[in-house]
């Protein structure tokens, strides 16, 4: 059960930081201000990169369009804006974990944020 519970937890924490990084990019990228709809996003984008990622050569491309496809359903703007909230969605959270895990020690990563 204490495997379970840390499990969950773990995954809460790491959606939380893959909605926060969403969530700092969107806004200045493109001015939206709803961290609740960033996580949102960082979950639907994390379901989408692992239903095509495990595609044998190009799984990991085909996952990142459709992990930018989902930005770009879920905030204004189009294709270009969604990468860049895309990209400075992933930067922000490697600065994030990078803080986090330096101040407390741990190894979270960063669900919904490729690579991260």
């Amino acid at each position: 059960m204490a495997s379970i519970t840390g499990s969950l937890v773990a995954f809460v924490i790491a959606l939380l930081v893959g909605g926060l990084a969403i969530y700092l990019s969107a806004r200045f990228v493109v001015d939206v201000d709803d961290y609740s709809h960033a996580v949102f996003t960082a979950f639907v984008g994390a379901v989408g990169w692992a239903l095509t990622a495990w595609i044998p050569l190009i799984g990991p491309v085909i996952a990142l369009v459709v992990w930018v496809g989902v930005i770009n359903w879920r905030y204004p703007g189009g294709w270009t804006k969604a990468a860049s909230i895309g990209l400075g969605a992933w930067v922000s959270a490697l600065l994030i974990l990078f803080v986090v895990n330096s101040v407390l020690g741990i190894g979270i990563g960063a669900f919904g944020i490729p690579g991260v």
